[in-house]
């Protein structure tokens, strides 16, 4: 792979030591710059968790990514990438726990399949070299682009029919569209607000979703919709369960395969992050930091789903943050990685997060769905659109809504693996996109309309 020059200017490069303050510091910033916990929260919300058991997720998903990031920065790919949960999988996810019984019981077969498919990426890597080759035939641009805006179109429907349109208890339609309404204007007045400030306004882009779920959840306590008592109950340190220790794990043969094609469509995400660090960074991502990047990537959803959590993958916001503060130096990731465990370990912020109402936390997810499908054009955009490649990334939309829409008894009478697959829209479209790639005829390069 060939180095790309860039016009940013960093201050610190790759093995630059800065101050301890500082290191911690330029830390936090990259741990505000993430949405961890929403993915979890998704989750926990529409499996219809407790509290508690919604704060363990949410714990868990940060002690997984702390994890992950110090693993994939420190040790294995050597690039400041840092590690939190994918949206890929959330809806093959919710389709294995409904399907083994919902609730924390079900999450145990999804744990269990998840473990088996993080070995198997752990070795597609570095001990045998086949990741590199693998993603060069597969996933090209034009495809990485398509399933990243395959996932955000897929997630939408999430975030408003499972976040807003769900009206539990004494809530109303309405209610729940104006809790949503405020989080999704606060979310994007800040973001706006602060490109505009430029340097000033720093603060205000990597502090717009905590902003924006403070504005909803305000104006949710004036509703009488949100309650502190689960914050109250819950302790200040809270260690995480442990797979086949505090935490139940069930083998189904499905699921396990359908979470082997999910962390397929993992890979091919998160490897256009790494073209992208690898962009802000100058630095070349070459074969054998591809292969140590997709076992850093398996060990990393290995130790996930050990702690009970959902896949990892590299989160471009990261970059973006590099690209504004030019800083690259892993240890203000690795610094990050510490923080995200410290943070999981605090019983309190996990409840915290957990008694956020449901709306606040669909405005801000559906303007973030809005995003990813934006990056993934973007990405799309870089390959000549001939009717060929309009056909490659328009398909695979009409497949993740064909898996949205499917009606339910319907799905019911599929084989298990299918059920799991078209239970997961965005894999059901990524692999789609995959096969069109591959079997479409290119027209020769002369013909090709621009």
């Amino acid at each position: 792979m060939s180095k790309v020059e860039n016009e940013i200017v960093l201050v610190a490069r790759l093995h630059d030591r800065l101050p301890m303050g500082q290191t911690a510091l330029l830390g936090l910033q990259h741990v505000l710059a993430m949405d961890v916990y929403v993915v979890p929260f998704i989750i926990a919300s529409v499996l219809g968790l407790a509290v508690a058991d919604s704060a363990v997720l949410i714990q868990s998903a940060f002690i997984a990514a702390g994890l992950a990031t110090i693993i994939q920065s420190k040790w294995m790919m050597r690039l400041p990438v840092v590690q939190g949960p994918s949206y890929v999988p959330i809806g093959a996810i919710l389709a294995i726990a409904f399907a083994s019984g919902g609730g924390v019981a079900g999450l145990a077969t999804v744990f269990g399949a998840l473990i088996p498919g993080a070995v198997i990426v752990a070795l597609l890597g570095t001990p045998t070299g086949i990741f590199h080759r693998v993603i060069k035939k597969l996933v090209p641009p034009i495809v990485g682009g398509t399933i990243i805006l395959v996932v955000g179109m897929a997630l939408m429907p999430v975030a408003l029919k499972e976040s807003v349109f769900a009206v539990y208890g004494d809530a109303t339609v309405g209610g729940n569209i104006l809790l949503a309404a405020v989080s999704a204007i606060v979310l994007v007045a800040a973001t706006m607000a602060g490109i505009t400030m430029g340097k000033r306004g720093m603060w205000l882009r990597l502090g717009a979703v905590i902003l924006a779920l403070g504005a909803g959840t305000l104006v949710a306590s004036f509703m009488g919709r949100f309650s502190a008592q689960g914050i109250a109950d819950a302790s200040w340190l809270t260690l995480p369960r442990v797979a086949f220790l505090t935490l139940d794990i069930n083998f189904s043969f499905p699921a396990i395969l359908t979470m082997l094609v999910v962390y397929a469509v993992v890979l091919a995400e998160t490897t256009g992050t790494w073209f992208a660090v690898g962009a802000v960074m100058n630095k070349e991502i070459t074969d054998s930091r591809l292969d140590r990047g997709a076992t850093g990537e398996g060990l990393g959803c290995l130790v996930s789903a050990l702690v009970g959590s959902t896949p990892v993958t590299g989160y471009s916001s990261n970059a973006g943050v590099i690209a504004i503060t030019g800083i690259g130096s892993r240890a203000v990731i690795v610094a990050a990685g510490i923080m995200l465990v410290l943070f999981g370990l605090v019983g309190k912020l996990g409840a915290a997060i957990a008694s956020i109402p449901q709306p606040v936390i669909g405005g801000v997810f559906g303007v973030l769905c809005a995003v990813i499908a934006m990056n993934g054009f973007r990405v799309v955009r870089s390959s000549p659109l001939s009717e060929r490649n309009m056909l490659v990334v328009g398909l695979p939309v009409l497949l993740a809504l064909f898996a949205t829409l499917i009606p339910p008894d319907y799905l019911k009478t599929l084989p298990d693996v299918l059920q799991y697959l078209l239970g997961s829209s965005i894999a059901f479209g990524a692999v789609g996109a995959i096969l069109l790639h591959q079997i479409l005829p290119e027209k020769p390069a002369e013909t090709v309309s621009r």
